[in-house]
């Protein structure tokens, strides 16, 4: 009998070898992942997807049983997120609480989210409102992981405990720290959006995608994150395959810029690319004025320009918005002493502030032709090649 009891923790009822063991932790793991990124966040937080209601329902219910995560509490929380970034009503933004918070203890951050009820009603709209949902998943959270340690316990004795403990802390480590920890703080950002977001790494592969976070702030609707060529999503390759077998149906991706040669006025053509890629433009304007500006002070300047850290020429890309009070002065006075780069960069907060206004198309449209018209008066050729090419701005492939 001790023999039997004894064998039975050491090996549970599959007695499995390490390569099963690593094999079935991994698979586990991905389901959790794609629980989080395919259902939690581009379907139910974003609507970029459907799914056939018996894998929404899967994952809906692998979600719960591996993590204890209620669909609308992850939802609101998501949802305030994009709404709030990087104000003090974020619920984890490394900006206010500070990385070392969010990166650690972003399980913490959540658990205090989702007692917030005003935040759930408010942000949780839309999602599953059925029995199951009142009676066992949001009843009875915690059960859910208690049955994964049951299941895999009977499986692979305490090699499974092992294993459902490393389950609890990967995937709160790797989505609630990692993608909303480093996620704002380290890595490369294709598009100059209103945040600090990053993309971690061109290949989403660990974390179901979600590795491409500045891309999705940028597009939060799209189901695809992967916007350049080089970047690969596999969240997106799962959806492509559930879309193959009739179980998933895309709703929205983020539409393809294409940019006209030889356009003489901007219309509303060019207004609607404007305002769907602003966080493009920004970057456009960017790397085709302002950067070429700071190469000509640097080529006039000589050392002088070193003066200036590289964090703060970065910095220019935000008009300083990140930076601290006095970080922020220190910038504006050197831009101020430039006469060339002070003209740059109010161009730049002006087209700002026309994609960020509300006053209609007609109104919007005629600001920017005054916009393109001073421009190319300025007598600055950066932005007199920045203007010819944005009045050529074009969607294609809109969803």
């Amino acid at each position: 009998m001790f023999d039997a009891v004894a064998d039975f923790l050491t090996g549970g009822l599959m007695h499995a070898h390490w390569p099963t063991l690593l094999v079935y932790f991994l698979v586990v793991t991905q389901l959790t992942i794609f629980s989080v990124t395919l259902y939690l966040h581009r379907s139910q937080s974003h609507r970029g997807v459907d799914f056939h209601p018996v894998l929404a329902h899967f994952f809906r219910f692998w979600a719960w049983l591996s993590t204890a995560m209620v669909t609308k509490e992850w939802v609101a929380i998501h949802r305030k997120h994009h709404a709030k970034c990087e104000t003090e009503e974020d619920p984890h933004s490394p900006q206010f609480f500070g990385i070392r918070k969010v990166l650690l203890d972003g399980v913490d951050l959540y658990r205090k989210a989702r007692r917030d009820t005003e935040t759930m009603e408010k942000y949780g709209k839309g999602t599953p409102d059925d029995w199951l949902e009142h009676k066992v998943y949001a009843a009875c959270p915690e059960a859910g992981p208690t049955l994964m340690l049951l299941i895999n316990f009977a499986l692979f004795g305490l090699y499974g405990v092992f294993i459902w403990a490393l389950q609890m802390i990967w995937i709160p480590f790797m989505a609630a720290g990692v993608v909303n920890g480093l996620g704002h703080w380290w890595g490369y950002r294709n598009f100059e959006s209103h945040d600090t977001s990053t993309n971690l790494s061109p290949w989403g592969l660990i974390i179901g995608g979600e590795e491409l976070h500045n891309n999705h702030h940028a597009f939060p609707s799209s189901a695809k994150f992967a916007l350049r060529r080089f970047e690969f999503d596999i969240g997106w390759a799962a959806i492509k395959l559930f879309e193959k077998l009739g179980m998933a149906k895309v709703l929205r991706v983020a539409p393809s810029l294409d940019v006209l040669p030889n356009v003489h006025l901007p219309d509303t053509e060019t207004l609607k690319a404007l305002l769907t890629h602003k966080f493009q433009v920004m970057t456009d304007y960017f790397s085709g004025v302002i950067a070429p500006t700071l190469h000509e002070e640097a080529k006039q300047a000589g050392n002088s320009l070193k003066d200036l850290p590289n964090r703060l020429r970065k910095a220019l890309s935000s008009g300083g918005r990140w930076l601290d009070h006095d970080a922020r002065e220190r910038l504006g006075q050197w831009v101020n002493q430039r006469p060339t780069m002070a003209a740059v960069m109010e161009y730049r907060q002006r087209l700002h502030e026309l994609m960020e206004q509300r006053g209609g198309d007609a109104v919007m449209l005629e600001g920017l032709k005054q916009w393109c018209r001073e421009a190319e008066e300025s007598g600055i050729r950066a932005l007199q090649e920045f203007s010819a090419r944005l009045k050529g701005y074009r969607l294609v492939n809109a969803t």
